[in-house]
This record gives structure tokens, C-alpha cells and sequence, in this order.
């Protein structure tokens, strides 16, 4: 699994949230996978175990993955990726939008326009 933080994609939680949730809606991550612990990724991120700790919360929330005392996270079994076709096209409008220097909202209205 690879994450990266950068200074500019908001902060450390809400970046670690939004790519592992990306991992997952995109079938990288399957159902059942083991996530790091909160403190193997916090050492590899380098960030502080809350920030990751907040993250997994998050993502616990929106039943994307389940926390288990003793036995790790995973990604939960009702967690659906969305299918191949769509992953390459989002990879797309992503790389195109930042080829024209869209920042995120700016993709994200288009798809709303689009859509």
C-alpha cells in the first residue's frame, strides 16, 4: 500500500482517509485485506499514531473498514469497489485535470456539470 503526505493535500488524517479510501474504491485493497497497525503506517508516514488513528475512525465511520481489537483492520466485507471501467476513467479525468492545472473542486465540478 502506498500513501504519500504532501504539504498542499490538506491535513495528514484527511490525506491518509482519502487514499486508502481511493484504494479500496478502486479495488487495490479488497474485501478482507489487513491494513497496516495504526503504528506500523504512522512510522512509515511518519506522522504521530493519532493522525492514523483519526483516519482508520474515519473510515470505520463510513463502513469501509472494521477495527478489531487484537486482530487489526480490514476492509470491510461490505465495502464495494467500483469497476475497472470507472477506476481508469477517474484516473483520467485526474490526470488530465491536472495536466490543465485543475485543482480537485475545480474536477469535481465538471464531473457534477457532466454528469
Amino acid at each position: 500500500m502506498i500513501i504519500e503526505i504532501t504539504p498542499a493535500g490538506g491535513s495528514p488524517a484527511e490525506q491518509i482517509h482519502d487514499q486508502i479510501a481511493g484504494l479500496i474504491t478502486t479495488g487495490a485493497l479488497a474485501r478482507g485485506d489487513r491494513l497496516p497497525s495504526v503504528r506500523q503506517l504512522a512510522t512509515d508516514l511518519q506522522v504521530a499514531p493519532g493522525t492514523v488513528a483519526k483516519a482508520y475512525r474515519a473510515l470505520e465511520a463510513s463502513g469501509l473498514i472494521v477495527s478489531r481489537a487484537g486482530s487489526g483492520s480490514r476492509v470491510s466485507d461490505q465495502a464495494s469497489p467500483v469497476s475497472p471501467a470507472v477506476a481508469r476513467a477517474a484516473r483520467r479525468l485526474a490526470s488530465s485535470s491536472r495536466e490543465d492545472g485543475l485543482d480537485l473542486d475545480a474536477a469535481i465540478r465538471v464531473l457534477r456539470a457532466v454528469w
